[in-house]
């Protein structure tokens, strides 16, 4: 902090002793001990306040940050949602008949055939090999 050296320290220590006195120096040697860790604790104690501050700042930029990618991301969904939305309504309405067409001018739609089950399948081996063995008897 200071830039005081040892033989520095030393004349301060001798001039101490001459102006106190040798029965008051441990005494006010203790008082000044306790005072400097004092304002050693009162120091670190701004310090980790200071640093505390930083980070909640910091924090505060990151959460800023963090709901405007959350705003633009919401906003660019809706976007897409809307867009999905109309072009489904466009193609809904294109593939409608008009109204003023007749019904039996109904656009022409595959028919699904009905595949039948494994089951109905055996069931009508079943009785096709049955009806042979049935018209020889």
């Amino acid at each position: 902090m200071f830039d005081i050296g040892f033989s520095e320290l030393l004349v301060i220590a001798v001039v101490a002793l001459i102006v106190i006195g040798p029965e008051r120096l441990p005494k006010v040697a203790r008082t000044l001990g306790h005072l400097f860790g004092r304002m050693q604790r009162y120091v670190n104690d701004v310090k980790a306040d200071i640093s505390r501050e930083l980070e909640l700042d910091e924090l505060k930029k990151m959460q800023s940050s963090m709901e405007d990618a959350a705003r633009s991301f919401q906003s660019s969904v809706s976007k897409e949602v809307s867009e999905t939305e109309s072009e489904f309504n466009r193609l809904e309405q294109a593939v409608q008949p008009a109204p003023d067409s007749r019904p039996d001018e109904a656009p022409a739609t595959p028919e699904l055939v009905a595949q039948p089950s494994p089951q109905q399948r055996e069931l009508a081996l079943d009785t096709s090999q049955q009806a042979p063995a049935q018209k020889q008897a």
